[in-house]
């Protein structure tokens, strides 16, 4: 799961229900989230990690870099 903006909650709401109503996904897959936000502070950083995020990555994000976070958070190196 991606959350695009802590501080928006109800966007982080609406993409867990368009998830839900297009697809099915099992536990496991649901406790891997990185957080994509505008917020680059340390402070920020602290408060997605405390969240349940895994990772947090301010925006912008070069391309090759979401695609690395993404590979190390499911286990699979970025060389495969």
């Amino acid at each position: 799961m991606l959350s695009h903006e802590l501080r928006s909650p109800l966007n982080l709401i609406l993409g867990w229900a368009k998830l839900l109503q297009t697809r099915e996904f099992d536990a496991p897959a649901v406790k891997k989230a990185i957080a994509l936000t505008a917020y680059a502070g340390e402070i920020n950083q602290q408060q997605a990690l405390e969240s349940g995020f895994q990772k947090h990555l301010s925006k912008p994000v070069e391309p090759e870099e979401l695609v690395k976070a993404i590979a190390t958070l499911i286990g699979r190196s970025g060389n495969s």
